[in-house]
């Protein structure tokens, strides 16, 4: 469970690139927003925000991790494990594509999410404008469902995690991967971007992520250990 957790978090990390333009321009237009001071004046209210957004991965990731462990009591357990780990496999192999820019598939999956994110994005406008970071807090329970495939992916691979904790856990991990872009989205965080965003090491993180994919479907043929 260790290296799965680590895996989770390192696909959290190299998902910076889709991080940055994703919720780049939400999180600057809620710095905006935010009473003018110094930048630790401003970092309770970061802290909601993503404590928020991870808390919602979390509980989905339970969710989905759930299910899986519910389609594996109505068939043979061998046999759904090694389907979803293939499935979880496969949807690593489509975010490698889609980090390294080769193949944006899943901006398909991105639009499945859209009907659901109508009906919760005005609820996110009732804690606008952020006055406390409890505010903050509440507001990223509801960015932490924006439709992303990024995320989409990870919740397939929390399907195959082997039940509810399991899948939160993985979630927990994953999101906190995905923690140092979206906090640091200052000066700090402008040489860390402009880092990813190289031609070369989008790739290497598409690549890596690719590897995981394989890795798993490979484990659930037997292939490896």
């Amino acid at each position: 469970m260790i290296e799965t957790l680590a895996g989770a978090f390192l696909v959290g990390l190299l998902g910076g690139v889709h991080c940055a333009g994703m919720c780049g321009g939400i999180v600057g237009a809620l710095t905006l927003g935010l009473p003018q001071g110094r930048a630790a004046d401003q970092l309770p209210f970061h802290l909601g925000y993503n404590a928020g957004r991870i808390l919602s991965y979390t509980a989905a990731g339970g969710i989905m991790g759930g299910l899986g462990l519910l389609l594996a009591e109505f068939s043979a357990i061998d046999r759904a494990q090694q389907f979803l780990l293939i499935l979880a496999g496969v949807f690593m192999i489509l975010l490698g594509l889609y980090l390294a820019g080769w193949w944006r598939i899943l901006v398909k999956l991105e639009e499945i999410g859209g009907p659901v994110w109508k009906r919760l994005e005005p609820l996110g406008r009732r804690f606008m404008p952020v006055r406390r970071p409890l505010q903050a807090f509440s507001l990223g329970l509801i960015w932490g469902w924006l439709p992303c495939g990024l995320v989409y992916s990870a919740l397939i691979w929390a399907v195959s995690a082997g039940g509810v904790w399991q899948g939160a856990l993985l979630m927990l991990a994953f999101g906190l991967g995905t923690l140092p872009n979206l906090l640091l989205m200052g000066a700090a965080a402008g040489a860390l971007q402009g880092f990813i965003r190289r031609p070369w090491v989008k790739s290497g993180a598409g690549l890596l992520v690719i590897f995981f994919g394989l890795l798993a479907i490979g484990r659930a043929l037997g292939w490896a250990e």
